[in-house]
């Protein structure tokens, strides 16, 4: 079988990454979006960007598995597409998803691997990650390296309780709502 970052190369699945490359003991790190149903192809070297992604996301791999797993997702109906997608490497690690529809926090399951889902509203992932894992964000800029950052906020994040209240994956689907999320920018 294939490794993550192998089968993302292989069928073309990155999505404007800032960051993919080895990180220590053995692992792979990727920070970017990954493409759960791409866009229509409407040339032969042109394609219309991805209908459905995982935004910000921020990944550990070792060996054929995802051992770390974060990303926003625009709805939580777009977890069963991802999940389709990307399956077999999700097996026993720290599976995080910010989803701007979603109304209330949780850890499920769904299709046998345990995930903990949180609303996201105006913030990154990369921010709501920090304050999980309460890192000083001026500390982690003090960080030189990508690989370094990825690493100290996984670290932290194993050792501590990011659970939510354990909830079914059907309790979860009560909670979709409209997407809360602001649109930040020039007004």
């Amino acid at each position: 079988m294939a490794t993550p970052i192998e089968f993302i190369r292989e069928n073309e699945l990155a999505w404007q990454p800032s960051f993919s490359g080895d990180l220590s003991g053995g692992t792979y790190g990727y920070r970017g979006a990954l493409i759960i149903e791409a866009g229509k192809q409407i040339s032969a070297d042109r394609k219309l960007p991805p209908k459905i992604q995982a935004k910000q996301v921020i990944m550990i791999t070792e060996g054929e598995t995802i051992k770390f797993f974060a990303c926003e997702l625009d709805s939580f109906n777009d977890l069963a597409p991802m999940v389709e997608k990307y399956k077999a490497f999700f097996t026993d690690g720290l599976y995080l998803l910010y989803v701007t529809d979603l109304e209330k926090s949780g850890t499920f399951e769904y299709e046998g691997i345990k995930f903990t889902a949180f609303p996201l509203d105006e913030s990154s992932v990369w921010n709501e990650l920090l304050d999980l894992a309460d890192l000083d964000k001026s500390d982690m800029k003090a960080l030189k390296e990508q690989e370094e950052k990825i690493e100290t906020l996984y670290d932290e994040l194993s050792s501590a309780d990011v659970e939510e209240v354990s909830k079914t994956y059907e309790e979860m689907l009560t909670f979709v709502g409209e997407s809360s999320k602001q649109l930040m920018g020039a007004v």
